[in-house]
């Protein structure tokens, strides 16, 4: 299994948007061979103090994958490009880290 873990900051007041049109992604995603785990996250209210924040612009996204060959295919979709389109002006920063257990 492979494990995705994408940290997006978008540009100020922007992050509705994007979660919008993330949202509105994610059936397609769902729907890609191998997909097991597609959703954003945000901050969970309560931990001030116990977590670094993610802030009013950042959110997370958690994937898992059955195969690097599904994760690849995922990254190549259509539907992942006109996302990225639709997005692109409103990222201010992303990282992307691709993991797989050490067990």
């Amino acid at each position: 299994m492979i494990h995705v873990v994408a940290h997006i900051t978008t540009k100020p007041g922007q992050r509705a948007a994007v979660l919008a049109l993330f949202r509105a992604n994610m059936p397609a995603v769902h729907a890609e061979d191998g997909c097991i785990e597609y959703q954003p996250v945000v901050d969970a209210a309560g931990f001030s103090g116990l977590a670094s924040p993610l802030g009013d612009d950042g959110f997370m996204v958690i994937e898992k994958w059955s195969t690097d060959a599904a994760l690849k295919a995922h990254a190549a979709a259509p539907h992942m490009a006109s996302y990225g389109a639709k997005t692109k002006e409103m990222i201010a920063e992303r990282a992307i880290y691709v993991l797989a257990s050490d067990a």
